[in-house]
């Protein structure tokens, strides 16, 4: 070593390069560069070609093909009423994670969003392939609007019938978005009358409310008739969210959330309405007669074959009872 060299050691200053270890770390800069951008062309030419290929294939119809599940939207209509169980999503993992995704899933290039798709149907097994961590298979189709909604409707009426109250804002969610009634009815397959019912449900129960119920596959349009009819006031809107949320807790199916709140808002309806209830007996201990109170009314009924005609006995005395109540009270108070 130089004494020149000990000195720059000694002070921590590293060599100078000399001009031929500069001209080699030059070189091996430029070739790592050239590489990266020869890298990054060769995949800018592999993308415009499958975007070409795709072109094509949607120019004559329609093309299959592996998508990332992180570049599909979903779609503006909302169908389906999501649950917090559901036995068959896992299994429908469990077979896409053993046999491979069978059926493909339809999706439309995101007219807003070039490069990302929307999908029409499908989306249990998307949610299947996120899981995996795997792209899905997807059949890529130029739609219209209209054309992405009849395909939705359609399908889950083929795959999974749709409940009532999906129906229900289903249509609703067409109507609010602009589509006609021609549209509505095809993407439901139903006729005008029941899309008009439909509708009509569903502007009368809150979203908030049917979301903390589910689906209840079963429930028809007359149970969904009786729950709005008991959310008359915020009140009862307040009742109702409060014991879902401890049925939630008990996990209770779907189904049995709407049983259980309907029986649990008929319950202090019906005590309220009637607020006494009596009966009256013979001096031999035979019932005769029921007294009610019932929404400011009160009412007595007669058996009639344990005391005839004394009914109509106690309804030619009701002047001479009346002045005998005036007479022993003033003001509502006995003297």
């Amino acid at each position: 070593m130089s004494r020149k060299d000990s000195i720059d050691s000694l002070f921590l200053k590293k060599p100078v390069a000399t001009t031929s270890s500069a001209s080699k770390s030059a070189d091996r800069v430029r070739t790592g560069a050239i590489s990266a951008m020869g890298s990054s062309l060769h995949e800018m030419a592999e993308n415009a070609k499958q975007a070409t290929k795709l072109q094509q294939q949607l120019a004559e119809g329609e093309a299959v093909i592996s998508i990332e599940t992180t570049s599909i939207d979903t779609s503006k209509i909302v169908d389906r009423i999501p649950i917090d169980v559901d036995p068959a999503f896992d299994a429908l993992v469990e077979s896409i994670a053993e046999h491979g995704q069978q059926v493909p899933i339809l999706v439309r290039p995101n007219p807003q969003s070039p490069g990302r798709f929307q999908i029409a149907y499908g989306r249990r097994r998307v949610k299947a392939a996120e899981k995996l961590g795997r792209p899905v298979r997807a059949i890529v189709r130029n739609l219209s609007d209209s054309q992405l909604f009849i395909a939705q409707g359609r399908e889950n009426l083929d795959r999974k019938d749709l409940s009532f109250i999906e129906k229900a804002f289903f249509a609703k969610n067409l109507e609010d978005d602009g589509c006609d009634r021609p549209t509505i009815i095809a993407a439901l397959v139903s006729d005008k009358a029941d899309v008009s019912r439909y509708v009509a449900i569903a502007r009368q129960v809150p979203q908030e409310l049917v979301k903390l119920i589910g689906p209840a596959p079963k429930a028809g349009r007359a149970r969904w008739m009786a729950l709005v009819e008991h959310l008359s006031s915020p009140a009862k809107l307040a009742t109702a969210q409060a014991l879902l949320a401890g049925f939630a807790e008990n996990k209770l199916e779907s189904d049995a959330r709407l049983d259980a709140l309907l029986r649990s808002l008929s319950e202090p309806s019906k005590n309220l309405r009637v607020k006494k209830s009596e009966v009256w007996k013979t001096p031999l201990g035979k019932r005769a007669a029921r007294v009610e109170a019932r929404d400011g009314k009160t009412s007595i009924v007669f058996e009639e074959k344990i005391v005839p005609a004394f009914g109509q006995f106690v309804s030619a005395k009701l002047d001479e009872l009346y002045r005998e109540f005036q007479e022993r009270n003033v003001d509502g108070e006995e003297r």
